[in-house]
C-alpha cells in the first residue's frame, strides 16, 4: 500500500540527516525507523510485563527486604 508522508521543513531535514548518517534512502530511513520504535515499544512493553510478573511471585520476599 501506498502511503504519502506529509513533513514539516524540520522533519524533512531531520529524516535528510538521518538517511545521510546510515547511508540509505530517506525512504529506508523511514522504515528502519518505523520498526525501530516498534520493537523498542514491545521491548519495553515485554520488560514491563515481566517486571510485574516477578514483583507479584515475589512479593513478600520483597516486603521482608524492604523492612
Amino acid at each position: 500500500m501506498a502511503m504519502t508522508l506529509r513533513l514539516t521543513p524540520e522533519d524533512e531535514e531531520a529524516l535528510t540527516r538521518l538517511a545521510d548518517h546510515e547511508g540509505v534512502s530517506r525512504q529506508e530511513a523511514t522504515v528502519r525507523a518505523i520498526h525501530e520504535v516498534l520493537a523498542r515499544r514491545l521491548r519495553r512493553d515485554e520488560v514491563a510485563s515481566l517486571s510485574a510478573a516477578a514483583r507479584e511471585r515475589y512479593a513478600d520476599l520483597l516486603d521482608r527486604l524492604g523492612q
